[in-house]
């Protein structure tokens, strides 16, 4: 699976990435929840910039046209009976990925912010064997859209537990541009925090004995829609994952096993 994905220089690039991707089989999970109004530009910026990829998107409930925009841009998609959160969503992604024996599987939100000329930018430690996890990351060099003030605080607090929870410094841990490995899918699918679950999940790597790799990306405002985190929810977000952080480090977690 460890395609090559430098040029001469050792740069890793959208074009040497694709050349490199000809040997790994990757599913690009797109959760969305009524997501009308950005879908069809995700999948089409999706193939854009990763073509070998396949595209599926999980409609999580919606009571939109998320699903029908979808299918007509040519996205294989799964429509959950409810509204199950971005957790349930995106184990029921992984849980395809395992099931079909997917090499990497990669989260883009259905919302716009991801910007998939940047794929190769989180794909390339995976492919290149460095992690089993890596996270895009808007605060390493701190460009593009960074969120409320509220809300960085909130991220800064939660990046100091992790990071004293898994002894490395982890930046953006509410980050949900990330890939994973077969050894990542293979947890996810058996174990995912249902409630934004983006935090929990690196704990877990990290209790699994898998390694997580940050990388910098630029992210964008949402291009359509309208985020369910306003400042007393993001109060409200912090105190409640850093409870599930704690309940985390008292479970026993079985080490991931070796898959080739």
């Amino acid at each position: 699976m460890n395609a090559a994905i430098s040029n001469s220089d050792g740069m890793v690039t959208a074009e040497s990435l694709r050349q490199g991707l000809t040997s790994s089989k990757i599913l690009i999970i797109i959760p969305a929840y009524n997501e009308e109004d950005s879908i069809a530009h995700v999948i089409h910026d999706v193939k854009s910039h990763c073509p070998s990829a396949h595209i599926l998107v999980v409609n999580d409930g919606s009571k939109d046209r998320t699903k029908e925009i979808a299918e007509a841009h040519g996205a294989a998609v799964i429509t959950l009976p409810s509204n199950l959160g971005i957790g349930g969503a995106m184990q029921t992604g992984y849980r395809y990925a395992h099931r079909y024996g997917y090499d990497v599987a990669v989260q883009v939100d259905g919302d716009g912010q991801h910007k998939a000329e940047q794929l190769h930018l989180i794909l390339a430690p995976v492919l290149g064997g460095k992690a089993d996890l890596a996270i895009g990351s808007r605060f390493i060099e701190q460009t593009g859209f960074l969120s409320s003030a509220t809300r960085r605080v909130g991220i800064k607090i939660l990046s100091t537990i992790v990071s004293a929870m898994t002894r490395k410094r982890v930046l953006d841990v509410t980050s949900g541009f990330r890939a994973a490995n077969k050894r990542a899918i293979s947890v996810f699918q058996s174990d995912y925090a249902t409630d934004y679950p983006e935090v929990d999940s690196i704990v877990l790597i990290h209790r699994s004995g898998l390694r997580t790799s940050e990388v910098a990306v630029v992210m964008e405002a949402r291009t359509g829609g309208t985020s369910s985190i306003n400042a007393m929810r993001s109060v409200y977000y912090m105190i409640k994952v850093t409870l599930a952080l704690f309940i985390r480090s008292l479970k026993a977690t079985k080490p991931a096993e070796i898959q080739s």
